[in-house]
């Protein structure tokens, strides 16, 4: 584990229906993930053996459903628990990915999940009328030491904040966001276009996803993580949740007071938000 650093993390989640859903169709989950051993017995000497070893990293999740109020709840809340149960089901864990071929294999293995539940739940709303179109954003972000995983389809979004600038990690998957690409039309113009809620691809819309945002990067002491729902982005700019990030509460505190501005801004479509916090280890 050279060159790997370790950190106190500060979690926290929060998701509200909004003011004019009648329903919550966005989903979250904050997990530990753990490696560990427990020496119960032995008479090699106490110097040659750990008493106790432990290796824990976290893990981030945001879904927001869409295909009608059942089909989208249901959609989001599968692509979860599918997600975790693909995790529990690799049998070699690859807690350190401490050299390009390890790198690598993560992100296969997170292309390769985020397939396996499309096709999942493709072929629910091909079963269950009552489903039919359902489909679902997915982003996930794993942390172990100072690697952060960002495996990303649909338009909720990751964002990192360090020294005070607010950076987003993934790139939204919309027919607003294809047209910012290709030059028709200006930046300033993306958050309220018309066609910003537009998917072009999101898990269950198509029996598979092609292209799932994959990539690694390096967090420090004093950053922030930030993932949401687009019922935050939507409500509230991008200078205004920087604000609310830099003002150093518990995560849990400020995933409040992110869901409470876009509760006061409107609250137009449910909200959630989950913000771990990085402080050098004692």
């Amino acid at each position: 584990m050279s060159g790997v650093e370790f950190f106190d993390v500060d979690l926290g989640g929060l998701s509200h229906q909004g003011l004019v859903r009648q329903n919550n169709e966005d989903h979250y989950l904050v997990a530990s993930v753990e490696r560990s051993i427990q020496i119960l017995q032995t008479n090699l000497p106490a110097d040659q053996v750990p008493g106790h070893h432990l290796l824990r990293g976290y893990a981030f999740v945001v879904a927001d459903g869409v295909g009608g109020a059942k089909g989208g709840e249901v959609a989001s809340a599968s692509a979860i628990r599918e997600l975790v149960d693909l995790a529990r089901e690799t049998p070699d864990w690859i807690m350190i990915p401490d050299d390009e071929e390890a790198s690598s294999e993560v992100l296969r293995r997170f292309l390769s999940r985020f397939r396996k539940i499309s096709r999942m739940l493709h072929g629910q709303a091909q079963a269950n009328p009552g489903l039919s179109g359902m489909a679902t954003t997915l982003t996930a972000c794993v942390s172990i030491g100072n690697g952060l995983l960002v495996a990303h389809v649909g338009d909720s979004r990751a964002y990192l904040q360090r020294d005070g600038v607010l950076h987003q990690l993934t790139k939204d998957d919309t027919l607003t966001q294809a047209l910012l690409d290709s030059g028709a039309i200006a930046p300033e113009h993306v958050r309220k276009h018309p066609y910003r809620h537009v998917l072009t691809q999101s898990l269950g819309s198509r029996p598979t996803v092609e292209d799932v945002e994959l990539h690694w990067l390096d967090v420090a002491p004093g950053d922030c993580l930030l993932l949401c729902s687009d019922g935050l982005t939507d409500m509230v700019p991008g200078e205004a949740i920087s604000e609310v990030l830099e003002r150093g509460r518990t995560a849990a505190e400020t995933c409040s007071d992110l869901v409470e501005m876009a509760l006061a801004a409107g609250g137009k479509d449910n909200v959630t938000a989950v913000v771990a916090r990085y402080a050098a280890a004692p």
